[in-house]
């Protein structure tokens, strides 16, 4: 009797078995996909309805003389003019400019700098440090909150705690957030003293720079200015570069603490008018929402051309634990 075998599949004769199995797997990535969708949809119409559809709308009204209080059937399609009297014919704003320049190159600087000399203190086995990390951090925990606005202003002011510990010493004060050339100190200072998150930052980068290098230093001879200079810092370099960009968009975009201390004016003699502060009052106040919505957009270029320059430079002094340079 003669035995017969089953015809085999050739690769012209799908696998019945196979196919099925490729229709099931795909069925199942699509409900996969289909319930990932649906989870991020919560996240995909708040990124719509409140960031993307708002920032077409603004770049459309920076064309436009749209005052707020008119109908849309009334808006005027002005072109490049809001762009043109940003540009030549509004001096204020040049002052806006020079004013948030100032507070970012001076403070951002400062804050990096106490940050990682608080964080360099505070890498050390002591009896209570982590007490100390959780206050020195405290202050970063409030933010750019209005009640330690107002509590920094009446710091500040002639009969405040400041001034009083001033005249311990026979040291006459003055009405620090009133006088056109301190007010703006005292926002940096401000801005200096929560200097809790990027120190966490710092923190988080020297737990990562291995004890061999300053041991290998120490019996070298290297004292601890040379270990720091020549260790520390350019292990350090990827954390300060990522605390840098950060800290530079934070600084740029100061708005609360000059709003509080101004009441929302930019005084005294605009001393504290901030760019932010510049196009809120132009927007909501003189309701000239078209060309706030012009020097919102440039502000957003501006913050992204600074963003770009710091990525470009950090090539050249940023280095990585994986021998290459970014």
């Amino acid at each position: 009797m003669a035995l017969t075998t089953a015809p085999q599949p050739t690769s012209r004769t799908k696998d019945p078995v196979r196919t099925s199995a490729k229709r099931g797997s795909g069925r199942v990535r699509r409900r996969e996909g289909l319930a990932g969708y649906v989870f991020l949809s919560p996240w995909l119409i708040g990124l719509m309805a409140i960031t993307a559809i708002p920032m077409l709308l603004s770049l459309y009204l920076s064309f436009t003389n749209y005052d707020i209080l008119s109908s849309w059937s009334e808006l005027e399609w002005v072109g490049f003019a809001n762009y043109e009297r940003m540009f030549t014919a509004d001096p204020s704003y040049w002052h806006a400019v020079q004013v948030t320049l100032s507070f970012a190159l001076i403070a951002v600087p400062l804050k990096l700098a106490a940050a990682l000399a608080v964080a360099l203190l505070l890498n050390r086995a002591w009896r209570g440090v982590g007490l100390f990390r959780g206050l020195f951090y405290l202050p970063s925990l409030l933010g750019g909150s209005v009640a330690l606005a107002i509590v920094w202003v009446n710091m500040f002011n002639r009969d405040g705690a400041f001034n009083s510990f001033l005249s311990i010493f026979g040291i006459e004060g003055k009405p620090w957030v009133n006088d056109p050339d301190w007010a703006l100190e005292t926002l940096m200072v401000l801005a200096i003293w929560q200097f809790g998150a990027p120190m966490v930052i710092f923190l988080a980068g020297l737990k990562q720079v291995p004890t061999e290098l300053y041991e290998a230093a120490s019996v070298d001879g290297a004292g601890p200015v040379r270990q720091f200079l020549n260790i520390t810092l350019p292990m350090l370099s990827p954390v300060i570069f990522f605390n840098l960009v950060l800290e530079t968009i934070n600084g740029f975009q100061g708005f609360t603490a000059a709003f509080v201390l101004s009441n929302g004016t930019g005084g005294p003699v605009d001393s504290t008018l901030m760019y932010t502060l510049n196009l809120y009052i132009t927007g909501f106040t003189e309701l000239e929402m078209g060309y706030a919505s012009a020097m919102a957009w440039v502000f957003l270029l501006a913050i992204a051309a600074i963003t770009i320059v710091l990525f470009s430079t950090g090539r050249f002094w940023v280095h990585y634990s994986d021998g290459e340079d970014h």
